[in-house]
């Protein structure tokens, strides 16, 4: 393998150029944006910067938040001290770092936009508005408005969420979660350096109720909707008969990030998923135990692996938690209760919030810390499932 056209410069795309041309493999970069900045929060969790340091030790300006309220219309308020602070950038300034990276590995970065892709034997013909570049593998990591329609993962309009929401005048130092009742989603407020980020992400909702929705909470916090920057972006969110077909790879191609649908379908968190998936697509390109031909196959199982069976069960997860409702309430106010009224509850929250806590474990320690009716509470409320005592 002689060149590596990652197609997309945005943590995924970046993250993959840097371990690949590090290595010291030809790796090129096209993206017709490069560092801009994107439509969401922003936010990197303890379980992205402790396997990755450098998101943490860098110079780059960023909010280390270490304080989370919780609140639901009817289930009232929570404040949740964070063990593991979350960090939060603008994603001009994460997006720039990152590339940086790369080019200091060694990658070429072009500022282009590829609009088509040609298999050509055993390697591609990547078209652009700059031109045609060969390679052998392409790395796609463009997005979730990915327009090749024949790599990346595949979804209909019930696979997404829509993010909209404002760069809004202000400061603070807490983040805030404000649940809806029957609404799929929540609304954000996350502290940058400057401003705030505030918005609201869901399904199932045109996007003007959203925005209405969010505009409203606005108001009665007292953030200004004047002089703020309006934004909106397409999120994947699979659901759960999705991620069985999910296309992550194929002939000559492996795809990272939201290009490959690898995003948290409760939260809607995908910058750990593009950060690693990323790495693991260079991991894949750069072993040479496994054929060029094997390389789709083993990537899937390395992603299998980590993640897919977890989120795919979070896709389950998120359905009941937001949408069904639990003792004549929303399953995120009878959460909020119970935290008040449990350390232990407090704690697993905060490890999902962190990312130490996946789906996949979660039934288990419920069982291990807590007992009797709050036990009960949570596992009907957040798993649709009912403990049987024994005896």
């Amino acid at each position: 393998m002689k060149r590596v056209a990652v197609l997309g410069g945005g943590p995924a795309g970046s993250m993959a150029a840097e371990r690949l041309a590090s290595a010291g493999l030809d790796t090129v970069i096209l993206d017709e944006k490069l560092a801009w900045e994107k439509p969401c929060g922003g936010g990197v969790t303890y379980r992205a910067y402790s396997r990755y340091p450098f998101l943490l030790d860098n110079a780059s300006a960023k909010k280390t938040v270490t304080e989370t309220r919780m609140t639901e219309p009817r289930g009232g308020s929570v404040t949740m001290r964070l063990r593991h602070p979350m960090l939060i950038y603008s994603r001009l300034e994460l997006n720039r770092m990152l590339l940086e990276r790369a080019a200091s590995a060694g990658a070429r970065i072009e500022k282009a936009r590829v609009t088509g892709l040609d298999r050509r034997d055993s390697g591609w013909t990547v078209r652009t508005t700059r031109g045609a570049l060969e390679a052998d593998f392409v790395v796609v990591a463009t997005g979730a408005r990915n327009s090749l329609r024949n790599v990346g993962t595949e979804w209909s309009g019930a696979d997404t969420m829509r993010a909209l929401g404002y760069w809004a005048p202000g400061e603070r130092d807490r983040a805030d979660i404000h649940f809806l009742p029957g609404f799929h989603g929540y609304i954000w407020v996350f502290p940058r350096c400057g401003h705030l980020s505030v918005g609201i992400c869901g399904k199932g909702e045109p996007a003007s109720r959203m925005r209405a929705r969010l505009e409203q909470y606005m108001a009665a916090q007292g953030i200004p909707v004047k002089d703020a920057t309006f934004f909106g972006h397409t999120i994947p969110a699979l659901e759960r008969p999705a991620w069985a077909r999910n296309r992550v790879s194929g002939e000559g191609w492996l795809a990272a990030g939201d290009a490959a649908g690898l995003v948290d379908p409760v939260t809607g968190e995908g910058l750990y998923y593009a950060i690693r998936s990323g790495d693991l697509a260079a991991q894949t390109l750069l072993d040479d135990r496994h054929a060029p031909a094997h390389k789709p196959a083993h990537y899937r199982t390395l992603l299998d692996g980590e993640f897919v069976e977890d989120l795919a069960l979070g896709a389950g997860v998120a359905r009941r938690f937001f949408m069904e409702k639990f003792l004549y309430s929303s399953v995120p106010a009878r959460m909020i209760e119970l935290m008040r009224r449990s350390p232990r509850m407090m704690e697993i929250v905060d490890d999902l919030f962190a990312g130490k806590q996946g789906y996949l474990g979660l039934k288990r320690r419920l069982l291990d810390n807590l007992n009797g009716t709050l036990l009960e509470l949570v596992m009907g409320a957040m798993l649709g499932r009912r403990v049987v005592k024994e005896g």
